[in-house]
């Protein structure tokens, strides 16, 4: 599981990392939630957590904003703010759930899991002609069965996972190739992999912005 974590406390970050690094959650932290923009388009998180007060802007507004762009993603508050007008008032905006401070790390943690799952995949697909099971790694196209590559496979879910999204060559390098420098033609030779497998126009490509499936 990897989570993005807002919090201007250094001291409560810095826990908070250490923490969810024994529980095998890699923790990408912002403690100047300016630098959001940036981080935003170069990762994908299962779970993004944020405090409501910080030093340039409220955790109230980016919850809204990172719902206008169209970012899915679970959402977790954790603030000392405990009235239920704040609750109220994050929920609307878009938040999943709310966890006043001081709270217990394991209930912390069992929080984020419960969170995690509402990203993950059904296991049947269906693109046109073309049914996908991600959990038997098959495409069939009626009675014949179509291969392609592990890698190939790799970036069919992740596309899949952000459906009907435009996902940028960033952030599929990130999560295809996270240990290695490769480039956008990687990404390209292995989009035309997938749609030699799957039906026409299946993958769009948004010039400077990624590629998306329908």
């Amino acid at each position: 599981m990897r989570i993005l974590l807002i919090e201007d406390d250094r001291i409560f970050g810095e826990t908070l990392k250490d923490y969810l690094k024994i529980e095998n959650v890699e923790t990408v932290w912002l403690w100047d939630e300016r630098q959001l923009p940036k981080i935003i388009t170069k990762y994908e998180f299962d779970v993004i957590v944020i405090d409501l007060i910080l030093k340039f802007t409220s955790g109230e507004e980016i919850i809204a904003a990172l719902r206008k762009a169209g970012i899915k993603t679970p959402i977790l508050v954790i603030t000392a703010k405990k009235t239920l007008n704040d609750k109220e008032e994050c929920f609307l905006r878009g938040a999943d759930d709310y966890l006043t401070k001081p709270f217990e790390f394991k209930e912390f943690v069992l929080r984020l899991k419960a969170l995690s799952k509402r990203k993950h995949l059904p296991s049947v697909f269906t693109i046109g002609d073309v049914t996908v099971n991600i959990d038997a790694k098959t495409i069939y196209r009626g009675s014949e069965e179509i291969k392609i590559s592990k890698k190939a496979w790799q970036l069919l879910e992740f596309l899949l996972k952000n459906r009907g999204e435009i996902v940028s060559s960033e952030k599929i390098l990130n999560y295809v190739w996270p240990e290695k420098a490769v480039g956008d033609e990687i990404v390209r030779a292995y989009i035309k992999e997938l749609r030699k497998a799957l039906p026409p126009d299946s993958i769009i490509t948004y010039p400077g912005r990624g590629y998306r499936i329908r």
